[in-house]
C-alpha cells in the first residue's frame, strides 16, 4: 500500500470528474465529492472516495440512477419524505440533510425519512455539515444484510450505522459515527486484500462459527457491537430508516456486491433540532465545553492513552488534512484518474 498526499482541491477536482465521465450532473458531482472527501478528510478512508468507482460500476450495470429525480412531500411542518430516485447514496443524503435542515428551522424540530437510495457513505459528514450550522443531529440508516438475528445463523439485518452530532459553538462539535456491527465490512475486505487474519470477535463463517479468516467471514456474518444490545438497536434503526421511510428493510434489501445490478432501496432517516431554540450560541458553547473539560480531566488508567472525546480523533484528522492536504492511497487515485479521462458512456452525456 503506496499513500501519497493530494490537495483537497485537487482530489475535489478529480473526484468530480470521474463522476461527471458515469454522466452525473455537475451539481450533483459536487455534492457526492463534498460527503466523500468529507469522510476522507476525517480518516474514513473506506467510506471515502475510493468508493467512487464502486458505485459508478453499479451506475453502468443499471443498478444506481446517474441523473435521478429526487422529490420530497412534506406532510406535515417538521416531516420530510424524501424518494432518492435509486439515485447515489451521498447525493441521496446531502439532499435530505438540507430538507431536514429547512424543516427544523421553520419549526425547531426537522425529521426527513428517505428510501430509494443507496450507501450514503459514513454517517459523520452529515453530523458535521449539520453541526456547523447549529444542528444537533440525529442520522441513521439500513444496510444490506451482513448480521444475523441474535441467536440466529442466517443474515437478516444490517450493520446500519448512526451517529449523534453536539454543536459547540466556534469550537470542534462532538460527534459519534458507529455501525452496529464490531466492524465493517470494508475492514474485512480490507484485511482479505492484506492477505492477513482477523480477530474472531468481528464475524462468524456461514455456519455460525467465530473465525479469524477475513474470507471464511466474508462468506458468513458479522457480529453485533454489545451482543443482543446491539442486535436490538439494530433493529430499532431499520424499523426506523427502512420501515416507517417506505424503503425496504431486513433482507428484502438487494446486496450490491453479489447483485450490483439491482436497486437496493436503501433507507435513511435524519433527526436535526434547531439548538437556537433552546438557548443561546454563547449559553451552548460554555455548556459544551464545561462538558468537554470534565469528560478530559479524567485520569486515565493508562497515562499514554489519555481520555478522549468521541470524534476527536476525526476532527484532528480533519485539521491536519486541510492544513497539509489529504493522505490517500496511490492507487485510489490512480483509479479516480483513469475515470475522470474516460469519455462518458451514460446517457450520452459528455
Amino acid at each position: 500500500m503506496t499513500i501519497c498526499t493530494v490537495s483537497v482541491e485537487e482530489l475535489t477536482e478529480l473526484a468530480q470528474s470521474a463522476l461527471m465521465s458515469a454522466g452525473v450532473a455537475a451539481t450533483d458531482a459536487a455534492d457526492i465529492a463534498d460527503v466523500l472527501i468529507a469522510a476522507d478528510l476525517f480518516g474514513i478512508h473506506t467510506h471515502g472516495v475510493q468508493r467512487i468507482p464502486q458505485y459508478l460500476e453499479r451506475v453502468a450495470l443499471g443498478g444506481v440512477n446517474a441523473r435521478p429525480t429526487i422529490s420530497t412531500l412534506a406532510p406535515a411542518p417538521a416531516l420530510r419524505l424524501v424518494d432518492g430516485d435509486n439515485g447515489i447514496g451521498p447525493l441521496v443524503g446531502r439532499r435530505a440533510l438540507r430538507e431536514a435542515l429547512a424543516a427544523s428551522r421553520a419549526a425547531g424540530v426537522g425529521v426527513a425519512f428517505v428510501k430509494g437510495s443507496n450507501h450514503f457513505g459514513p454517517v459523520m459528514p452529515y453530523l458535521f455539515e449539520a453541526a456547523q450550522q447549529g444542528f444537533a443531529a440525529l442520522i441513521a440508516s439500513n444496510a444490506t444484510t451482513t448480521i444475523a438475528p441474535w441467536g440466529g445463523k442466517a443474515t437478516k439485518i444490517g450493520n446500519n450505522p448512526l451517529g449523534w452530532g453536539m454543536p459547540a459553538g466556534a469550537d470542534d462539535p462532538i460527534l459519534f459515527d458507529v455501525a452496529l456491527s464490531v466492524v465493517a465490512r470494508a475492514k474485512i475486505r480490507a484485511a482479505a486484500a492484506a492477505g492477513v487474519k482477523i480477530p474472531t470477535t468481528w464475524a462468524t463463517d456461514a455456519a455460525g462459527i467465530p473465525t479469524d479468516d477475513p474470507d471464511d467471514a466474508l462468506a458468513g456474518f458479522l457480529l453485533p457491537i454489545a451482543g443482543h444490545k446491539g442486535y436490538g438497536l439494530s433493529v430499532m434503526v431499520d424499523l426506523f430508516a427502512g420501515v416507517l421511510s417506505g424503503a425496504s428493510y431486513l433482507d428484502r434489501i438487494s446486496s450490491w456486491s453479489s447483485h450490483p445490478e439491482v436497486a437496493q432501496d436503501l433507507g435513511h432517516f435524519f433527526i436535526l433540532i434547531d439548538t437556537a431554540v433552546l438557548c443561546s450560541e454563547d449559553e451552548l458553547r460554555q455548556r459544551t465545553t464545561d462538558f468537554r473539560a470534565r469528560l478530559l480531566a479524567t485520569p486515565a488508567a493508562d497515562p499514554s492513552s489519555p481520555v478522549r472525546l468521541p470524534g476527536q480523533s476525526e476532527m484532528q484528522n480533519r485539521h491536519r488534512q486541510l492544513r497539509d492536504g489529504v493522505d490517500i492511497e496511490l492507487a485510489d487515485v490512480g483509479k479516480l484518474r483513469e475515470l475522470s479521462e474516460r469519455p462518458s458512456t451514460v446517457g450520452g452525456v459528455q
